[in-house]
């Protein structure tokens, strides 16, 4: 078989005979025992290289990750990670008396990006500002053109946003999951739940003053149980809100307490604020009236004068005061807005609301028991109540003799409505100083309370408030089907020139069921005007009454207060209550 050698496969063409130079015809053939094919040599030498090459780039690259990763001055991604992880811990719920919800947290995608890995930075910020209008184009191309590698462009997107924002396909953009804190009933409940910030930190109200609990690790879930009833929340703030409206008032605030427990059930101030968007909201809308600030309230603290003359034995309920001249003390005089011009008995200084009964009242209780007095009913020291804003009260230093006269009728002495709602609350519930909780109370852990008078005065005190409204200045707040009990109040506002005869502050206590009260209602506007219903008058008789009524009215059913059988006298327009 001739060009054919003996041993070789068919098929298998050596170097030689394909032409290939001597040096290479090496190749070990199958079955054979030649030396190392030069190409492999070559090729691991190459691919050494390589290697060498790969390995000095991963090292390079690794301590490029371990520099970013440890960066110090928190503009590195691990810092913008660990900003973003913060939002993202759960924060507990918090919940009304009968579970339903009144803040909580949602989850939602924020947006952030790495400026070193966007290609196009201003057709970046020209997509993303038409897609997300409430960015600015500059200050997004400013972020944009950060040499840090992690920088938040818009936080809490909305779902449609964040597909808008996927549908672009930009590189260099991405999301991080958070929790947005939510409000369902928006302003409703605005100052008593306060607000969280945009790392979900507690900034006011009750979101504020259970911070840390409410951050806690969610480990049982357990919502926070306010003692707010959000129905009888609608009520008070919709009724505030129409009696500001009507009397152009420049604030009003509201609550109502439980007179046995000191539960609040529902606390309004008014101008409020939606804290889901706490960005459109003013100083002035961000107050609480109702337990930060601080007011002169008027002839309802005649309530307290009444109670401590007759809880300490100075008068009877069937004795009196000459009210027939001004009582001249220095170069103050106190006269009476609705003057008799006679003696008059203690049922009728309460009721027709005399300055100079109170006074004389409160000058033989003495300056010292007066003093030790309003100190146990709580309106000389800040009130405890859990919220960060609660108001101071301003008390006259030193008490001299002119302020035991016009303390006595609610002038010379600044104090919250909270406070005003607590104090009354102990004339009616049978003496004792309860302290107010906005958190829902276990029956059978209700504190038992100071007792500052005794059951008898406050029941003589439940009969005088009941008279008020049947006969006297509170009239107005004879609610239909329920037996109310009040007191009015009109205060001039204090100004560096003495005070104001065009302002003042309008406020009304009411409880009811006047014969045993389960509740107390506190009605108060600031600066209210006359109208063409009240014929001009802007007294508490004419606005603050009338609102405290009609509250009453629709909150009572709501709370299960029984109404009652109204009877009218042959011989007497006025309406008298009988159990039924």
């Amino acid at each position: 078989m001739s060009g054919q050698g003996i041993g070789r496969p068919a098929g298998v063409v050596l170097a030689a005979d394909a032409g290939y130079p001597q040096r290479l015809q090496t190749a070990q053939l199958p079955g054979g025992s030649g030396a190392q094919d030069p190409f492999i040599a070559v090729s691991r030498g190459r691919l050494g290289i390589v290697a060498i090459f790969f390995g000095l780039a991963f090292i390079v690259i690794s301590a490029r990750l371990v520099e970013l990763t440890w960066n110090d001055d928190g503009t590195g991604p691990r810092a913008g990670r660990e900003n973003a992880a913060r939002g993202v811990v759960d924060r507990a719920s918090i919940v009304d008396r009968n579970g339903e919800v009144l803040a909580t947290s949602l989850r939602s995608a924020s947006l952030y990006a790495n400026p070193t890995r966007v290609m196009d930075i201003g057709e970046v910020a020209r997509k993303l500002a038409r897609v997300l209008p409430d960015l600015s184009r500059d200050a997004l191309v400013k972020k944009l053109t950060s040499d840090r590698s992690f920088v938040w462009l818009k936080r809490n997107l909305t779902s449609r946003q964040q597909w808008r924002v996927n549908e672009l396909g930009l590189p260099g953009l991405s999301f991080q999951q958070e929790h947005r804190r939510v409000y369902p009933h928006g302003p409703l409940l605005a100052h008593a739940l306060g607000f969280v910030d945009i790392d979900n930190n507690g900034i006011a109200g009750i979101e504020r003053y259970f911070d840390d609990e409410l951050r806690a690790p969610a480990g049982d879930g357990e919502p926070l149980v306010m003692s707010i009833d959000i129905r009888v929340q609608h009520v008070l703030r919709n009724e505030l809100y129409n009696g500001m409206k009507a009397f152009r008032a420049k604030g009003a605030a509201g609550i109502v307490l439980d007179v046995h427990t000191g539960e609040v059930i529902a606390i309004s101030s008014l101008p409020d604020f939606n804290p889901n968007i706490i960005s459109a909201s003013n100083d002035n809308a961000r107050f609480n009236r109702a337990t930060l600030g601080v007011y002169e309230l008027g002839s309802v603290l005649k309530t307290f004068t009444t109670a401590m003359a007759l809880d300490a034995g100075v008068v009877k309920l069937s004795g009196g005061y000459d009210a027939t001249k001004p009582i001249k003390f220095d170069r103050y005089t106190i006269r009476d807005d609705h003057a008799k011009k006679r003696w008059l008995s203690v049922s009728e200084i309460f009721m027709y609301s005399s300055n100079i009964g109170s006074a004389k009242m409160a000058i033989d209780v003495g300056e010292k028991r007066q003093r030790r007095f309003l100190d146990r009913i709580g309106l000389t020291r800040k009130p405890t109540l859990e919220l960060p804003e609660v108001g101071t009260p301003l008390v006259p230093d030193p008490w001299r003799r002119i302020s035991t006269l016009t303390v006595s009728y609610g002038h010379g002495i600044a104090i919250s409505p909270l406070q005003m709602t607590s104090a009354a609350a102990a004339m009616v519930n049978g003496g004792r100083m309860i302290p107010a909780t906005l958190l829902k109370r276990d029956p059978e852990q209700v504190p038992e309370g100071q007792q500052v008078v005794s059951p008898e005065t406050s029941k003589i005190m439940r009969h005088l408030l009941r008279m008020v409204v049947e006969k006297g200045t509170g009239r107005q707040a004879n609610a239909r089907g329920y037996s109310v009990g009040g007191k009015t109040g009109t205060a001039e506002k204090p100004s560096s020139n003495g005070y104001r005869d065009d302002a003042v502050v309008a406020s009304f206590i009411a409880d009811f069921p006047s014969d045993d009260p389960n509740y107390l209602l506190l009605v108060m506007f600031d600066e209210p005007q006359g109208n063409t219903v009240t014929h001009g008058y802007a007294g508490a008789g004419w606005t603050a009454a009338p609102v405290a009524r009609r509250v009453i009215e629709r909150i009572g059913p709501i709370l299960g207060v029984q109404p009652v059988v109204e009877k009218q006298k042959a011989d007497d327009t006025v309406l008298i209550m009988t159990n039924g």
